[in-house]
């Protein structure tokens, strides 16, 4: 039950009527300031030490000459002391009780998270008050970072490899190290400055001591009293804190001069009536809200806004008239009680919580369980789609929160054992994939060597079908490895290109003008050579192109040339800051124009892969907006490449409808 008591010193029951000395604080030498966590950091990273906050206990006014007649005899300075230790310690108590309660639940977010959130508190200034989070947040880092450790043992040994040969380094252990290093330096820095700010405090309330002293022992004529004691009292509730040693000395001395200083008012009935009815209104006020807290539908928001009230009562409700001081205290009581009562309500809440979370991650597990064990239509895009729906699932897990402890361990262990075998399915799937792949791959070299020994033969009547039963064979060869794709279709295409221009070329040779062609197309690369960066650069350079492209073959021994005018072209085109596919060409045949097509979304294939990696990388940082003075170059790579992409799509578009030529 909560007791008046256990709110405040009970000043306002007992004036303090002398000064206390240095020698009570030998009462309790045990007064001290550290508290030894029960868990460090690996390297012993110190917690902050406790300090007290100075709170206004309350002082009542002396009554007037008829009052004290009437009133009762106060207690003795003996029992209002014990009360004071006892509401210390009842303070401290409940302190210990709503610190576990505010407990976080860690068990949702994934090990980059916690990290993210073990940067974002050293990056603030007071980084040493949230010693308690970082420690929690650096076990569940090293647990998820064990756990993962695990995984990867138990997926080396099963894969027939000896478990002492299982060697790794968390990629994420160096930074984890680094943040407990910085954290330190930050915890001891935070020590340094507490203890400065505890001795700046402790001066500070001693001056605002003086001042209470010199106020009713030295007021001058015509000084606001009930002004002046208002701004020594909120000057006193604002001061900071000190040293838990300092505390008890600090804070009797204030309430002896606050009780001298009331006493000095003894016969100014006004300004005791004035003090008693704003303490009283304050009081209903309190009350009022305390009766709308009962109807609260978050138990724990009621729990934590009526611990907030009892500060305002103890802080700026203290004193009231006798006749009201009782009354309204038993009735605010009441209500605290009812509210606390409620906290059945609360674990039937968690329970019910717990136990829906349980369902919903039971589902989770099945659902991956199945698509591990799935054998119809097994396949590439299924394993794709099958990742997506296990990453999504897998998030939702860790995010839902808490089951009942009974079945929280083997609930985890299910997950974790059926998220293996949905890994250990997958890798064997594209182990199968990959050897079928190479096969592929090997058969496509076949084709590519005898498109090569062949590309160059003149049996027209024996090649061309040859050729042409080469293609037929490619389509039907499937996929080989990624990394290869582009390169046996460069090498097959180039073999095949050669063998039918040089068809071609056997053909029309009656109609071509070789060394005419030579001719015209070595003085459009000498008149290309000129061009600089001066006004209409660019149109010369389409007019060059085009008339380029207009142009026959060349001799064998002179095909070089065409080697030639792509290197001088770009050049010339980065010098006038264009690129080939702005160019505004005419007379491409409609190979040139498929040639030129393909190279364009090859190159946006490229660039759009850049533009994901830099912005995946932007990712990586806590602060990722661009405001952020580090990522200010990025963005703007980021914005040129987004334009430049922009602008390759329009010249394919283009192309593809046939305006760019």
């Amino acid at each position: 039950m909560i007791t008046e008591d256990s709110l405040s010193e009970n000043h306002e029951k007992e004036p303090i009527n002398h000064e206390v000395s240095n020698e009570q604080t030998a009462e309790n030498p045990t007064a001290t300031m550290t508290e030894t966590p029960s868990e460090t950091l690996d390297a012993a990273v110190e917690e902050p030490k406790e300090t007290e906050n100075i709170e206004e206990a309350p002082a009542e006014i002396q009554p007037t000459v008829e009052e004290k007649e009437s009133s009762e005899k106060p207690d003795t300075a003996k029992e209002a002391e014990t009360k004071a230790v006892a509401a210390e310690k009842t303070a401290e108590n409940e302190e210990e009780e709503h610190h576990e309660e505010q407990a976080e639940d860690l068990s949702h977010l994934s090990l980059p998270e916690i990290l993210s959130l073990m940067e974002t508190l050293i990056n603030k200034e007071d980084a040493g008050a949230h010693f308690r989070k970082f420690n929690q947040l650096k076990e569940q880092a090293n647990h998820l970072i064990h756990d993962q450790t695990e995984d990867l043992k138990s997926e080396f040994v099963a894969a027939g490899n000896p478990v002492e040969l299982f060697s790794h380094q968390h990629p994420s252990q160096a930074k984890l190290s680094a943040l407990l290093n910085i954290y330190r330096e930050k915890n001891a820095e935070y020590h340094r400055k507490q203890e400065e700010n505890h001795h700046i405090n402790l001066e500070h309330r001693q001056r605002i001591i003086e001042n209470l002293k010199n106020l009713y022992t030295n007021t001058q004529a015509g000084t606001n009293l009930f002004k002046a004691i208002r701004e020594i009292k909120e000057e006193w509730k604002n001061a900071g804190q000190v040293a838990k040693s300092e505390f008890k000395l600090l804070n009797n001395n204030y309430f002896h001069h606050l009780n001298q200083f009331y006493q000095m008012l003894d016969m100014n009935k006004e300004y005791m009536e004035q003090e008693f009815a704003h303490n009283l209104e304050k009081r209903q006020h309190i009350i009022e809200r305390a009766k709308e807290l009962q109807q609260e539908p978050s138990v724990q928001k009621a729990l934590n806004e009526l611990q907030y009230l009892h500060k305002l009562w103890k802080e700026e409700a203290e004193p009231v008239a006798e006749e009201f001081r009782e009354k309204t205290w038993d009735e605010f009581k009441e209500i605290s009680n009812k509210i606390h009562d409620r906290k059945s309500e609360l674990t039937e809440q968690i329970e019910k919580e717990q136990n829906d979370n349980l369902v919903r991650k039971n589902e989770i597990i099945a659902e991956i369980q199945k698509m591990a064990e799935a054998t119809k239509e097994i396949n590439h895009n299924y394993w794709q789609n099958a990742i997506k729906k296990v990453e999504a699932l897998r998030s939702e897990f860790l995010r839902l929160g808490n089951v009942p402890r009974k079945v929280s361990n083997q609930n985890w262990n299910d997950f974790k054992e059926h998220l293996r075998n949905f890994n250990v399915k997958k890798n064997e799937f594209y182990k199968g994939l990959k050897n079928s792949q190479q096969t592929n791959l090997d058969e496509k070299l076949k084709l590519i060597a005898s498109a090569k020994d062949n590309m160059l033969s003149e049996e027209w009547e024996v090649v061309v079908p040859l050729f042409k039963k080469l293609q037929e064979d490619w389509k039907k060869i499937g996929h080989v490895p990624r990394s290869m794709t582009n390169k046996v279709w460069d090498d097959f295409r180039e073999a095949c290109n050669t063998f039918f221009n040089n068809y071609r070329e056997k053909n029309n040779t009656a109609n071509d003008n070789w060394k005419e062609n030579f001719k015209s197309k070595k003085l459009l690369l000498d008149e290309l050579k000129e061009i600089g960066n001066e006004e209409g650069s660019v149109e010369k350079i389409e007019q060059i192109k085009s008339k380029w492209n207009n142009i026959g073959k060349v001799p064998r021994e002179k095909i070089t040339i065409n080697t030639e005018f792509n290197k001088v072209l770009r050049d010339k085109l980065k010098l006038n800051k264009i690129h080939e596919y702005d160019l505004k060409e005419e007379g491409l045949s409609e190979n040139q124009v498929t040639d030129k097509a393909r190279k364009i979304k090859n190159q946006i294939a490229d660039l759009e892969a850049e533009i994901v990696k830099m912005e995946n990388n932007i990712g990586f940082f806590s602060n990722a907006s661009r405001e952020n003075p580090l990522l200010k170059a990025t963005y703007q790579k980021i914005d040129d490449k987004k334009a430049q992409l922009e602008s390759m799509k329009q010249s394919l578009h283009s192309i593809l409808i046939g305006e760019n030529q």
